[in-house]
């Protein structure tokens, strides 16, 4: 099951890992390098509305996130931020933070809101083959 917030997102072309409850999706366009989204799968927009096993298998699915982005990027910090204002379902945005730039996949993206807020507005667009690059290198750590 999709919803509408996972298919703006890019799903399924920016989809890493399905889970039970749970969409890992590459978030386009990268506000920091690894920038991900994790999206409940059913229709909830509100937090507390998603299943009771969403929320337990939730845990499971923020350590895989943060083991494979720490082993790709080795960030500096984590951040989730659930908006919900533009996108309606249940969703958060993954995004490491950098206090300096980081490489990869032919990239190199700045952290310029470190160490205070990310500046999602500065997020930096990615080509279709730097998705499918990206999507690579975190799955060869998940």
């Amino acid at each position: 099951m999709t919803n509408q917030t996972a298919i703006r997102f890019g799903y399924p072309q920016t989809l890493l890992r399905e889970y039970e409850h749970w969409l890992v999706l590459l978030r386009e366009p990268q506000a920091t390098l690894g920038s991900l989204v994790l999206c409940a799968k059913c229709d909830a927009t509100e937090f507390s509305a998603i299943p009771i096993e969403a929320h337990a298998e939730m845990g499971g699915v923020v350590r895989d996130i943060e083991h494979a982005l720490k082993a790709a990027f080795d960030y500096d910090r984590i951040n989730y931020l659930m908006l919900m204002m533009v996108d309606p379902n249940v969703h958060f945005h993954v995004i490491p933070r950098y206090a300096e730039p980081r490489s990869a996949c032919g990239l190199t993206v700045a952290d310029p809101g470190w160490p205070a807020l990310p500046k999602l507005a500065e997020a930096q667009e990615i080509t279709p083959a730097q998705r499918d690059a990206l999507r690579a290198l975190i799955s060869e750590h998940w």
